[in-house]
């Protein structure tokens, strides 16, 4: 596979996140969501000028090299009202996405693309969106409860419906490069013996079908883009196959380029708090010089991670916030 060419700047808008926190102080490369807010127009602070927290995902990342910025949306979050009340408070140029990627088959980062494809046709002049999926993403999910029955879980549109909304799906299990600049992932190994996936998740193809296990969540993938002579930055929306596992196959893919950076939700909280200890771990064996954990980290593993590699290394993520990273 060939590697994504360098770039020579990273800016990352955190769209949609579980928390809100715009007080604790960050790094110097950090804005701060009511810094941004201010940056962006807002004159008054006040509720109505505020972003919204919401339990899910959604990035916007755009890269800078030789003069030309390039962006796409990692995931969309849960919900439509997210997408519409946070991005333009924040700024975001909707019109700039060129294409955007559904990481995996869950309602909290699926639930909020559809607004994210209008309000990028409203601002590109009606163009249709490149929007990369992968086929093990549409069958119904839901979660084993204590009774033995099953919770289920908003199903993620087919490709049709996707293509139906003004997207371009692109469903496939392999790598691809887009936006010239940005790796996302085939399908992720797993190596490690303790990231299991997401216990007690099933799925069905039907009403009529059983619901069968489905822990593995074989349809997630991440992206990841090169930071010129400075390495990886690899964001993983969610982690369900395991962040450790996630940075084997970053590395395995670009065995030449360090791992600069990792970003995104953890998916350390609830049944998975039992790996943390094995997973903070792992984490200091890749030389990473950052960890931006935010979503499904959890607050237990976030306090594992500053614990042992102190707030140098760990910057949490939060609505609003703005990373800036440079060559």
């Amino acid at each position: 596979m060939q590697a994504p060419r360098p770039v020579d700047r990273i800016e990352i808008t955190t769209l949609v996140d579980n928390v809100t926190d715009s007080l604790s102080s960050t790094p110097p490369f950090v804005t701060r969501e009511w810094v941004r807010l201010q940056q962006k127009g807002m004159k008054r602070t006040a509720g109505g000028s505020l972003c919204c927290a919401n339990h899910g995902l959604s990035l916007v990342i755009t890269v800078e090299a030789d003069g030309e910025r390039r962006s796409i949306l990692f995931d969309g979050g849960p919900v439509d009202y997210a997408v519409e009340r946070n991005g333009p408070r924040l700024g975001v140029d909707f019109g700039a996405i060129e294409a955007m990627v559904l990481s995996h088959g869950h309602w909290d980062h699926a639930g909020g693309l559809p607004k994210a494809i209008e309000m990028v046709r409203a601002a590109n002049g009606g163009q249709p969106v490149p929007l990369h999926l992968h086929p093990g993403m549409f069958r119904e999910r839901g979660s084993r409860q204590s009774d033995g029955g099953v919770l289920p879980m908003d199903r993620v549109p087919t490709p049709a419906d996707w293509a139906a909304m003004g997207a371009v799906p692109h469903v496939s299990r392999e790598p691809a490069v887009i936006a010239g600049h940005v790796l996302v992932s085939g399908e992720i190994p797993r190596v490690t013996e303790y990231e299991t996936g997401l216990p007690g998740q099933v799925a069905r193809d039907d009403d009529a079908a059983d619901w069968q296990p489905d822990e593995w969540l074989v349809d997630e993938r991440f992206v990841a883009v090169h930071l010129r002579s400075k390495g990886l930055v690899v964001f993983s929306a969610c982690s369900h196959c395991g962040i450790v596992n996630v940075l084997h196959e970053a590395r395995r893919l670009m065995p030449d380029i360090p791992l600069l950076a990792a970003m995104g939700g953890f998916h350390l909280s609830g049944t998975n708090e039992r790996i943390i200890p094995q997973t903070v771990a792992d984490l200091g064996t890749f030389g990473m010089r950052w960890m931006f954990p935010s979503h499904c980290t959890g607050w237990r593993a976030l306090n594992a991670l500053e614990r042992a590699y102190g707030e140098a290394v760990v910057v949490p993520g939060a609505v609003g916030k703005t990373f800036v990273l440079e060559a």
